[in-house]
C-alpha cells in the first residue's frame, strides 16, 4: 500500500515504528496531488510549507516531542485562514487575500504536528451542495460509473474528493447545513459536524454564524476521533466557543453500545425516497440492533419546517456577514469610471466579486431582514428553529442516546445536471442534515454501502449535545458492522 493511502491511525503507527518518515509521507501525498489534478480538489498547493513542516515533525519525533498528529499530511478547506497562504473562500472577491494570522483550528493542527499540503476547493463562501459555485471551477468526485463527472457534494467538496482519492490522509471541512456530512456520504468517507461551540470558529470565513461549525473529514471513524480531539476546545477569541473539557474521543471507541437506545424519526421517511436509501436505513437499524442497541421509533414533528427555516436563517446571517466585502478594506475592488462614486464602487465590486449563488442568498437574506418582512419571515423562522431544537431535547430527555437517519436523499449526481433546475431542487440535498445545524447538535456521516450503480451511500447518526464521544462510538459500531472498504477505481 502506498503511503498516501494510509489512514491517520496507520500512518501514526508507521511513523512511530520508524517504517516511514514524515517527509516520505508528505512526498507521497504531494505526488498524488500532482497526479490528481483532474479532480480539482486542491486549489492552492503548498509543497514548500508541507516539506518544511514534515522535516520539523521528523526532528520533533527524533527529540521525543512528537505531537498527536506528528507528520500527518492534511488538506485545509479554503475557508480557513492560513498565514501567508491564499484564503479565498472560493470567491473572486477575496482573490489575492493572504491573511497575516492563523485560524485557531489550523493553528491547533500544526501545533499537534500536522502537515499542510495546501488549500481545498469548496462552494463559494460555503454556499452550495455540489461544489459548482466555486470560482476555481468544480471539484470532481473520484467515484464514477460512466463517462459523467459526478459531484463530490458541497460545500466541502474538495475536502471530500481529496480524502476519498487518497490525496491527503484527512482534511478540514465546515458544516452550515450539511456541508461536511453530505459530501462525506457522496464520496464514501466519514465526516463529523461537532456540537455548535465545540470547535472554534475564529479565523474561519463566516457564512451563517449561528450555524457554522468546523469538523474533520477522514477515511475512518477512528481518524475522525483523533482529528476532532486536536481541533476541539475552548478558544477565548471566539465568543461562541464553549468552555468545556475535551474528552479523549479515541479512547471512547469501545465498540460497546449494548443497552443504548437509537431513535428512528418517522418524519425522515420522505415521499419519493429512493428504495435504496430506505433499504440502507433498514440495514443500519438491523446492524445497531445486532450490536445490542434498542431501536425506538420517535417523532420530530417540526422536521418538515427545517428546510424553509434554514433557508431564511442562513441567508439572513450571510447577508449580514458578507456586507464586509465592499471593496474598501481588502479583497477585490472594481475599476471605476470617471464620475463614479462610492455607491457605484460598492455595487460594481459586489456584482463582480460574488457569484450567482452568493448573490441569490444575499438578496434573500436582505429581503427577510427588511423592515416590512422581518416579522413575517426571519422572526417566524427563529421561533420555528426553537421548536425544532425542542423536538430533539424532548427525545433525548426521553432516554434516546442517538438518532439514525439517511445522510442524503440520493447518491452523487452528475456535475451540471442541476444547472437549470429550480434552486430549491438543489437545496433539497440538505433535507436530512439541516435540522442538526438548527439545533446545534453533533452529527456524523458513515459510509455504509453502495447503490445499484456502485456509488457510495452513507447513514447519519445524530448525537446528544456535547456527546461526540458517544456519537463516535455508535458510528464506530456502524462502521465495523457495515464493513465498507470500497475505493473508487483510479481514472484520473
Amino acid at each position: 500500500m502506498s503511503l498516501n493511502a494510509l489512514t491517520v491511525a496507520e500512518a501514526r503507527e508507521a511513523l512511530g515504528k520508524g517504517e516511514a518518515t514524515a517527509v516520505e509521507l508528505a512526498e507521497a501525498c504531494l505526488a498524488a496531488i500532482r497526479d490528481g489534478a483532474a479532480l480539482g480538489a486542491f486549489v492552492h498547493e503548498t509543497p514548500e510549507i508541507a516539506l518544511a513542516q514534515a522535516r520539523a515533525a521528523d526532528a520533533a519525533r527524533a527529540a521525543g516531542r512528537a505531537g498527536p498528529l506528528n507528520g500527518i499530511p492534511l488538506g485545509i478547506k479554503d475557508l480557513f485562514c492560513t498565514r501567508g497562504v491564499p484564503s479565498q473562500a472560493a470567491s473572486n472577491i477575496l482573490k489575492g487575500f493572504r491573511p497575516e494570522y492563523e485560524s485557531t483550528v489550523t493553528a491547533r493542527l500544526f501545533e499537534a504536528g500536522g502537515v499542510m499540503l495546501g488549500k481545498l476547493n469548496m462552494d463559494e463562501f460555503a454556499m452550495g451542495s455540489s461544489n459548482e459555485s466555486s470560482c476555481y471551477g468544480p471539484a470532481v468526485n473520484p467515484w464514477r460509473v460512466d463517462d459523467r463527472e459526478l459531484t463530490p457534494g458541497g460545500s466541502s467538496g474538495g475536502s471530500a474528493s481529496a480524502v476519498a482519492a487518497d490525496l491527503c490522509l484527512a482534511a478540514t471541512g465546515t458544516d452550515t447545513g450539511g456541508s461536511i456530512r453530505q459530501p462525506a456520504a457522496f464520496t464514501g468517507i466519514v465526516g463529523i459536524k461537532p456540537t455548535y461551540g465545540r470547535v472554534s470558529r475564529w479565523g474561519i470565513v463566516a457564512f451563517a454564524s449561528s450555524l457554522d461549525q468546523a469538523g474533520p473529514m477522514t477515511k475512518t471513524v477512528r481518524d475522525a476521533a483523533i482529528l476532532l480531539g486536536v481541533m476541539a476546545g475552548h478558544d477565548p477569541k471566539d465568543s461562541t466557543s464553549a468552555d468545556m473539557p475535551v474528552p479523549d474521543f479515541e479512547a471512547a471507541l469501545t465498540g460497546d453500545i449494548r443497552g443504548r437506545r437509537i431513535g428512528i424519526p418517522r418524519e425522515y421517511r420522505m415521499d419519493g425516497m429512493p428504495a435504496e436509501i430506505e433499504a440502507l436505513w433498514t440495514r443500519g437499524r438491523a446492524m445497531l440492533a445486532d450490536a445490542g442497541a434498542a431501536i425506538v421509533d420517535i417523532s420530530l414533528p417540526h422536521t418538515k419546517y427545517a428546510l424553509p427555516t434554514y433557508y431564511v436563517v442562513a441567508p439572513a446571517e450571510a447577508s449580514s456577514n458578507l456586507a464586509r466585502y465592499d471593496g474598501v478594506r481588502y479583497g477585490h475592488r472594481a475599476t471605476l469610471a470617471q464620475g463614479d462614486g462610492i455607491t457605484e464602487m460598492y455595487e460594481r465590486t459586489r456584482a463582480e466579486g460574488f457569484g450567482a449563488e452568493v448573490q441569490r442568498r444575499v438578496m434573500i437574506g436582505t429581503y427577510v431582514l427588511s423592515a416590512g418582512f422581518y416579522d413575517a419571515y426571519y422572526n417566524r423562522a427563529r421561533k420555528v428553529r426553537a421548536l425544532i431544537k425542542r423536538d430533539f431535547e424532548t427525545v433525548f430527555a426521553g432516554g434516546i442516546d442517538a438518532i439514525l437517519t439517511p445522510a442524503t436523499p440520493s447518491a452523487a449526481f452528475g456535475l451540471g445536471e442541476m444547472a437549470n433546475a429550480d434552486p430549491v431542487a438543489m437545496y433539497l440535498n440538505d433535507v436530512f442534515t439541516v435540522t442538526v445545524n438548527l439545533a446545534g447538535l453533533p452529527g456524523i456521516a458513515v459510509p455504509c454501502g453502495l447503490d445499484a450503480q456502485g456509488l457510495p451511500l452513507g447513514l447519519q447518526l445524530i448525537g446528544r449535545p456535547w456527546d461526540e464521544a458517544g456519537l463516535l462510538n455508535h458510528a464506530y459500531v456502524l462502521e465495523r458492522a457495515a464493513g465498507f472498504v470500497a475505493k473508487p477505481a483510479k481514472w484520473w
